[in-house]
């Protein structure tokens, strides 16, 4: 016999990870699973009422076909596991139409009195159902919706047990939901921080194995090229520039995409340090929109690439990457040889759009802006701020 605390194999990714969409549906399958048993436990309790006091109804054969009819779709729900807006919003409406049924069906002292509803404490399913499909607010509101049908099957007169009813559908919604909510946020934390760990036992891992082959090969080569001198030299220079990169690479890693499709900007920029590049920014992870670090990466490249052009030889480079509260900001700076004010407008008008489409425009398309700062002789600063949340503003233009 399965031990019912057994784990439930769960598909996982290349690196153990397991899927993030398949962790979701199954803790989600275990949710909707209570639902169904409370839906069965509710109906088979409803039946067992409706039995006892079959013989007080006004129209005890129509009792029974109200929760025939409840029956088979419980059957239905529970069979197909029918999770679809349509299904959930049947679902509450055969429950209200059943506990209106009561008024008609019961005898009307009882109704006055406040005897239990047809579908009984099966009137908290849909409330369930909504509260687990979308949270605290959707439980909350079918919850309203079937006190407002208790309310109309007593013709308005508010009695000790109908306000029972009222308060625990009320808090069944809002609370369970609310439950639900903080379930699902904490799987999805725990799918980054698990995503997080298996991404740096891989990086400590290749770091040890590049450290004992590639980066040992590169030094020779560095120093080799240093000591031969002339063409070599110049190997042995983008040698150690390689070198440095891998260095940073290792260092840093491009850490996995996290459940809510962030990544760590901080990491994948640090792989672009070179001998002349220097990438510096919080000693914390700083997760964004991975939408938004593919548009900053490339804005990034390309002013590292209008340095290495047009800056000068020798021209060193600076990255800073700074994390304000809703703001990413991102300095690239150069001691190169500087601009003419007016040289980019200059460069737009004649086709030139190695900023405006390559900075400026990779960085407007996912809602930030871009300034560039520059002076004959003084070097460079693209400075690029984006919102770290869509829909947020990026600063001033």
């Amino acid at each position: 016999m399965t031990s019912p605390t057994a784990p439930t194999p769960v598909p996982t990714g290349t690196t153990g990870v397991p899927a993030a969409p398949d962790a979701e549906r199954l803790a989600d399958d275990r949710l909707w699973r209570a639902v169904g048993i409370f839906r069965v436990v509710s109906l088979a309790y409803a039946a067992v009422l409706h039995a006892r006091a079959d013989e007080d109804y006004r129209h005890g054969t129509g009792g029974w076909a109200v929760l025939g009819v409840l029956t088979l779709w419980t059957v239905y729900l529970v069979v197909r596991r029918d999770r679809r807006p349509w299904a959930l919003a049947t679902d509450l409406a055969l429950v209200c139409a059943a506990v209106l049924a009561t008024r008609l069906l019961d005898d009307p002292e009882r109704v006055a009195a406040g005897a239990q509803t047809l579908p009984s404490i099966y009137a908290a399913t849909p409330v369930l159902a909504f509260a687990v499909w979308k949270g605290w607010r959707a439980g909350l509101a079918a919850a309203v919706l079937v006190c407002v049908v208790d309310v109309v099957e007593v013709g308005g007169r508010i009695t000790p047990p109908t306000v029972n009813n009222i308060v625990l559908l009320l808090l069944a919604g809002a609370i369970v939901g609310y439950a639900v909510e903080l379930f699902r946020a904490g799987r999805r934390d725990l799918a980054r921080a698990v995503a997080v760990e298996a991404a740096t036992r891989e990086r400590e891992r290749l770091a040890a194995d590049i450290h004992d082959s590639v980066l040992q090969v590169l030094a020779y080569v560095r120093k080799r090229g240093n000591e031969v001198g002339g063409e070599a030299a110049e190997i042995g220079r983008l040698a150690g520039e390689q070198e440095v990169r891998l260095r940073a690479l290792v260092a840093t890693g491009e850490v996995a995409s996290a459940a809510g499709g962030e990544q760590d900007v901080r990491a994948v920029l640090g792989g672009l340090a070179t001998g002349r590049v220097t990438v510096t920014g919080p000693a914390q992870p700083v997760m964004v929109p991975e939408r938004a670090v593919k548009a900053v990466n490339g804005a990034v490249r390309a002013a590292l690439d209008n340095v290495e052009r047009h800056a000068g030889p020798g021209a060193s480079a600076w990255v800073l990457v700074e994390d304000e509260d809703d703001v990413l900001t991102v300095s690239v700076r150069d001691d190169g040889a500087g601009m003419d004010p007016g040289r980019l407008e200059d460069a737009e008008r004649e086709g030139r759009l190695g900023v405006a489409a390559s900075i400026r425009g990779r960085i407007e398309d996912v809602g930030g802006s871009v300034v560039v700062v520059s002076a004959p002789g003084q070097g460079t600063e693209v400075e690029i701020r984006v919102p770290k949340r869509p829909g947020g503003q990026g600063g001033r233009a």
